[in-house]
């Protein structure tokens, strides 16, 4: 009962449907309410995410490094070539980050055992507890944006896009990218 009133609540893609509608009859207002709505929701999330990274004292670039040097596995570490790939960006550009990031005590660079020539970027203890830390306040800010969905209901939209994200990375005929 309660659901089918939610359901009954207009939002302010419903209003632009109906104007938009005016303009183009013959558009499927399905998807483009499916659109605009998965649109609205991701700026608000990465709205979330920018103020996170603001009350902690990081950039995007940062916490993204963070992510992947975390993702490694013990002992949580990576060449900058191949943290560069990764993250898409320049030789030039990762070396400012990684400096930055190494006076802010995030990370380590360290000669490679293997080779002395070279260098591998290792997560430091304070790196890690900086990661984590963010992950759990941008949790409880995700949790409050879910908590509008019962249990039943968060598996079934993750269902649906689950549904949409396989037909995406078909039709890329790749893998998708690491950002998701």
């Amino acid at each position: 009962m309660a659901n089918t009133a939610r359901s009954a609540q207009r939002d302010h893609v419903d209003r632009f449907l109906e104007t938009i509608n005016l303009v183009f009859p013959d558009l499927d207002l399905e998807v483009e309410g499916l659109v605009d709505r998965i649109n609205g929701i991701s700026r608000r999330i990465n709205r979330a995410l920018d103020e996170t990274l603001r009350e902690l004292g990081l950039e995007l670039g940062e916490y993204k490094l963070l992510s992947v040097l975390s993702q490694a596995g013990e002992p949580h570490r990576s060449t900058p070539g191949a943290l560069s790939k990764r993250v898409e960006l320049s030789s030039g550009a990762m070396t400012n980050r990684l400096d930055r990031m190494e006076e802010a005590g995030l990370i380590r660079r360290l000669a490679d055992s293997g080779d002395r020539r070279k260098v591998v970027v290792e997560l430091t203890e304070h790196g890690r507890e900086t990661y984590r830390r963010t992950v759990g306040v941008q949790a409880e800010k995700e949790a409050l944006f879910a908590a509008a969905l019962s249990d039943a209901e968060k598996a079934q939209l993750n269902g649906l896009l689950r549904q949409l994200m396989i037909e995406f990375e078909r039709r890329e005929g790749s893998r998708p990218p690491d950002d998701c």
